[in-house]
């Protein structure tokens, strides 16, 4: 029998297939919860996941597993130290959905000047007042971005060059200001939240940035911006957010995260008219799918075959 693959949740075709030709043995698991995991995939080479939670215990349960490898970017629920320690690869889809969550974004900062939801919301309960209700042209601008990774930095290209827009992005990895072809960098991010009139994050769930936009920091937004988020929940102090809005200290947002992943039926931002709302789907399209489905099972045959992994998140 050749080595066997663990799919924890259902992917797009093209992926799976690249495993099949690989002669691999597929088993379709039932769920990405850690007592599943340790029972479908004990006898498992490799997994490929979208939301599986695989700790100590899991990799523990499972000695014959050499990689698991993310459908997507992020890898929050994966312990990659824990994975490290017992020299188990963990791979991803890195080029993926960068254009796709970009374009995303891009769409929600115009759904939130164009009041995009509010006519179409209104029109269609025929309520007509929502004509007095006017928009705002984004040209001119200024887009704060903070995450100025490859998702970041085509939302900046595609603001700047195509919208006309002024871009000021957060990076970490610099000590002063640095011009770019599409505004400037700096190493404040106050500076950026202060500035933006769209404020669009794009950072990944990591200890670090968890509640990096806190109440203090999110009170520094100008009252008329508007938030964006594409990349985790959790990098919003999400009460102080809703408190915010509520008190009209924000003029709006629009999020495809939340504190969680995906929002409880009674969180209130999901009943106010200024935010926008989506259920984690800013990677969603069939052309984003079918990479994520084909680079995560990449990842697998390269470790499985003992050749170099295109994309590592772990250095073994």
């Amino acid at each position: 029998m050749g080595y066997q693959v663990l799919i924890t949740e259902p992917v797009n075709e093209k992926g799976l297939d690249f495993l099949r030709e690989q002669g691999y043995h597929l088993i379709m698991g039932s769920g990405p919860d850690e007592e599943t995991l340790i029972k479908e995939c004990k006898d498992c080479d490799a997994a490929l996941t979208r939301n599986g939670k695989f700790s100590a215990r899991v990799f523990d349960s499972c000695p014959k597993l050499k990689v698991v490898s993310m459908h997507g970017v992020g890898v929050d629920g994966i312990d990659v130290d824990e994975a490290t320690k017992r020299g188990i690869q963990i791979s991803n889809a890195a080029d993926s959905n960068q254009s796709s969550v970009a374009e995303y974004a891009i769409g929600l900062i115009l759904m939130l000047a164009k009041h995009t939801v509010i006519y179409n919301n209104g029109l269609k309960t025929g309520d007509m007042s929502v004509r007095k209700l006017y928009g705002n042209d984004v040209r001119g601008k200024t887009l704060g971005i903070i995450g100025m990774g490859n998702i970041g930095k085509q939302v900046a290209q595609i603001a700047s060059k195509g919208l006309g827009m002024k871009v000021v992005g957060y990076s970490r990895r610099i000590t002063e200001k640095q011009d770019t072809d599409f505004g400037y960098l700096t190493p404040d991010m106050d500076e950026v939240v202060s500035l933006a009139d769209y404020l669009s994050l794009h950072l990944p769930g990591t200890d670090a940035t968890r509640k990096i936009l806190s109440a203090e920091r999110l009170s520094k937004m100008k009252e008329s911006a508007y938030l964006i988020n594409t990349g985790r929940g959790e990098v919003i102090d999400e009460a102080a957010l809703i408190k915010m809005l509520q008190e009209g200290k924000l003029r709006g947002a629009a999020l495809d995260v939340f504190e969680g992943n995906l929002p409880k039926a009674d969180n209130p931002l999901l009943s106010m008219d200024n935010v926008i709302t989506t259920p984690h789907t800013a990677a969603f399209t069939t052309e984003a799918l079918e990479r994520m489905s084909y680079q995560a099972a990449l990842g697998i045959v390269e470790v499985l075959e003992k050749r170099p992994v295109t994309y590592a998140v772990n250095h073994l």
